[in-house]
């Protein structure tokens, strides 16, 4: 079986890390509101992936996370007037819903932002520890200039990168194409404590 591979821009055979099992990891859905079709593309093409290689003898195991904290959620918890947990429940069971609908199978592991926080605070802060993050105002901000390979996987150098930013750069940043892996709680926002605090 031969799949496309973003990094080598062609199509390479499966191998296997280990013999007869597969292990996928799908990034899921920020659950802010109901899928669209653009949503439902990944959702069955990963599902015919993961059906087919079953069919072919493998034992898959497949996960895909539910983004459960965000500031879309936060909004939408603020437009409905219920809390963002509320909002991210709701739209997870319309997301099964609707994956259902699309004959779609649930993953083995669903995992959750909100469920992780501990393990992501102390990602964050191996970032932070080896100078590959900094700290502005209680956001953490991912030095994009500490890693030679960032644009690798887009074919993008940081150079094209630069002239592609955004106009509007926040002046904390370091360089306009760093970007957040952890943020400031903003009053009346669900937070975690944090060694950048409440964020």
């Amino acid at each position: 079986m031969y799949l496309y591979n973003t990094m080598s821009r062609k199509k390479e055979e499966l191998v296997p890390q280990q013999e007869k099992q597969v292990n996928i990891y799908a990034c899921g859905p920020t659950v802010y509101n109901y899928i669209h079709i653009g949503n439902a593309r990944p959702i069955c093409a990963f599902d015919v992936l993961r059906r087919y290689l079953t069919w072919r003898g493998y034992s898959v195991k497949y996960v895909q996370n539910f983004t459960d904290v965000d500031d879309k959620i936060i909004k939408r918890a603020n437009e409905e007037g219920i809390t963002a947990a509320q909002v991210a429940e709701k739209y997870i069971a319309e997301y099964k819903t609707d994956a259902h609908g699309l004959n779609v199978m649930d993953a083995d592991v669903h995992p959750r932002v909100t469920d992780t926080m501990e393990d992501i605070i102390r990602f964050v802060q191996a970032l932070v520890d080896s100078g590959h993050a900094y700290e502005a105002e209680g956001d953490v901000y991912f030095r994009t200039s500490s890693f030679p390979e960032y644009g690798k996987l887009s074919k993008n150098s940081m150079e094209d990168l630069q002239a592609g930013a955004r106009i509007g750069v926040d002046e904390r940043k370091e360089n306009a194409l760093d970007f957040a892996v952890w943020k400031a709680a903003k009053p009346g926002e669900p937070y975690w404590e944090s060694p950048w605090g409440k964020g």
